[in-house]
């Protein structure tokens, strides 16, 4: 059995932030309802057709294991649909734009009026209140307000992070807050209001560099695959021409390197390399020193003598490579599960378990069961074909 068995959820979410929440309930067994316009459905369904010409790589990441069902919430139809739907549902899960659930009818006030079991979790860009409550929000955008943006890059360029991590975190908080509603609900009966934002799931993450810059006065410098407060922490060049990244995290480690790995022992006394702080003060000194050493060795040795030394380190892989990764691959992490083109490639979820296997079922095609799911709330096929006609449902 799995945490989440007999757990309903329905969804009404695009693009990337609660459709991760939600993928994440289903891989626990809850029973996924995802809503979508009639119209196109999840706009991340057309972010690219990498995937068979049919589907795009976002939406087969996130939607896995949940049914469709495509009707128009704004037609008196999809407020009843939807409204029984909520009826049934223990979770209630959602990102429109500030204010588009309220004026669909369904504000949280009512909700928690009528269906005082259910857990509303609700995310926005910036919050419920504020001066910026209203405004539509991105990742990008996220990045850019919350300080991620000048933080990460190189020295002459600021950049925004290679993956939605705005997106990622706050899917991550909103099902850290259902799971807690749902055990809390389990004591007491009574449900509750979830929020989140994408600003404050950012801000939170940003904790290091605000407290730098509360106490120290200065934002950590932006140093590319560097570290800002230690050094050496950076990538080094081999003579086959990878890239490794080595990380030294205290002196002792910086004795181990110099002497077991670089053979550069005299570093270990000398003044502007003997603690954490001189290196630091004279990080283009300590950086040339160590790749002028990497530099003779394959990577293959290199990553020897770290490894015997005790000294983290690690390739710069790229893409392709992380897909054959040997340690995916010897663990299985890899799987398969069914697609509207067709059986594809996925990783299973990072969470595993003595007590439960995640169920990896199928990415739902466009409003794939919206027949079922309508049949199940007891409306029956000839009034199903009136509202598809209507263009309510397809």
């Amino acid at each position: 059995m799995r945490p989440l068995d007999g757990i309903t959820v329905v969804a009404v979410e695009q693009a990337v932030a609660v459709p991760f929440a939600t993928r994440q309930l289903a891989d626990m067994g809850a029973d996924v309802i995802k809503i979508e316009r009639p119209d196109g459905g999840d706009f991340a369904r057309d972010y690219d057709d990498a995937i068979g010409g049919v589907l795009s790589t976002h939406f087969a990441w996130l939607n896995r294991g949940k049914q469709s069902i495509a009707i128009d919430l704004r037609s008196e139809v999809g407020a009843s649909v939807f409204e029984a739907l909520v009826g049934r549902a223990d979770v209630l899960i959602h990102n429109l734009a500030p204010g588009a659930m309220a004026r669909l009818g369904f504000a949280a006030d009512r909700l928690r009026r009528d269906h005082p079991s259910l857990i509303n979790a609700e995310l926005t860009g910036y919050g419920d209140a504020g001066p910026m409550s209203e405004r539509k929000a991105y990742d990008l955008l996220i990045q850019a307000e919350a300080g991620v943006v000048s933080i990460t890059g190189s020295e002459d360029a600021p950049a925004k992070t290679g993956i939605p991590i705005a997106d990622i975190s706050a899917g991550s908080f909103l099902v850290q807050g259902v799971m807690g509603a749902l055990l809390a609900r389990a004591r007491t009966g009574d449900g509750d209001h979830i929020r989140v934002s994408l600003f404050d799931s950012m801000v939170e993450w940003m904790g290091y560099p605000l407290y730098r810059q509360l106490y120290h006065g200065s934002p950590p410098p932006r140093v590319g695959l560097a570290h800002p407060t230690v050094v050496p922490y950076d990538a080094y060049p081999t003579s086959d021409g990878q890239q490794i990244l080595i990380g030294v995290q205290n002196d002792r480690g910086w004795t181990a390197l110099a002497t077991d790995v670089l053979g550069m022992a005299e570093l270990v006394s000398d003044a502007r390399t003997a603690t954490n702080l001189a290196r630091c003060a004279n990080r283009e000194f300590v950086d040339s020193a160590v790749a002028s050493r990497t530099a003779q060795l394959t990577a293959e040795e290199l990553l020897g003598r770290l490894d015997r030394a005790g000294i983290p380190s690690g390739r710069v892989n790229s893409v392709g490579a992380v897909i054959e990764h040997p340690q995916l691959v010897q663990r299985d992490r890899w799987t398969t599960v069914d697609s509207p083109a067709g059986p594809i490639r996925a990783l299973r979820p990072p969470v595993t378990s003595d007590g439960y296997q995640a169920e990896m079922r199928p990415i739902p095609a466009l409003g794939e069961h919206t027949d079922a799911v309508l049949a199940g709330l007891g409306i029956p096929p000839e009034r199903v074909r009136e509202y598809r006609d209507a263009g309510v449902v397809a």
